[in-house]
């Protein structure tokens, strides 16, 4: 005759061994950490370490923004000439340089770097400052022509020796503008003018007139930039 007894199910105490009770603090400490370890990752991402706002690489040629675009006055788009009709914002060639430096500063030792590009063809290894990851569509084009000004950006540019990251341009900061784009509005016309306040160039309601008449309905959609 089959013994019953054998054929009952183990009692849960059976299934793990006894050692295990050991375990039970750690697995109490731990889950009462990880919210903690989850809330300091989310701080840690709106950090400027994460948004590298405020990153200033070092360039092999020290350009100076701060005399080229503020004391010469020279226009954005003469070196960065895809900024209205393409996603990126070119790195000028070495040729944009050397349309004014073979006249100018030609003794000038920092410039090397440029006469041994001009010379072998290759390209001034300049160090992106503004980089968006490969997974978020930004095109320069369709702000610039659209009344979002360079300095919303980039900040003042033409006030820095050495360019650095101005905004985190982060997703929150970009839904942010697309959320309240008066505030950041201008003309067309006035894209590139460094010193255009629009909070203090035109009144709310002239800016909320001139979104209509520029079409705009700025996106919140999430394929806009991940696509």
């Amino acid at each position: 005759m089959k013994d019953i007894r054998r054929s009952r199910p183990k009692p849960y105490h059976y299934v793990f061994p006894k050692w295990s009770n050991l375990l039970l603090p750690a697995v109490v400490v731990l889950g009462g950490l990880l919210p903690i370890y989850g809330i300091m990752l989310v701080a840690w991402g709106f950090s400027p370490v994460a948004t590298d706002a405020g990153y200033r690489p070092e360039q092999p040629i020290p350009f100076s923004h701060r005399l080229h675009a503020g004391t010469l006055g020279i226009d954005c788009r003469y070196c960065h000439n895809t900024v209205e009709f393409a996603a990126r914002a070119a790195i000028p060639p070495t040729q944009t340089c050397m349309n004014c430096h073979r006249q100018i500063q030609k003794d000038n030792e920092a410039l090397k770097p440029l006469w041994t590009s001009d010379e072998s063809g290759n390209p001034v290894p300049w160090v992106r400052v503004h980089d968006l990851p490969d997974y978020a569509y930004f095109h320069h084009g369709a702000h610039v022509t659209r009344g979002i000004g360079c300095v919303t950006c980039h900040g003042r540019i033409d006030a820095m020796e050495t360019v650095s990251r101005f905004s985190p341009l982060s997703m929150g900061w970009c839904l942010d503008c697309h959320r309240n784009p008066d505030s950041s509005i201008r003309p067309p016309s006035e894209a590139t003018n460094m010193a255009y306040d629009p909070q203090n160039e035109r009144p709310q309601s002239e800016r909320r007139n001139l979104i209509e008449s520029l079409r705009l309905h700025p996106s919140e959609d999430c394929s806009t930039c991940h696509r």
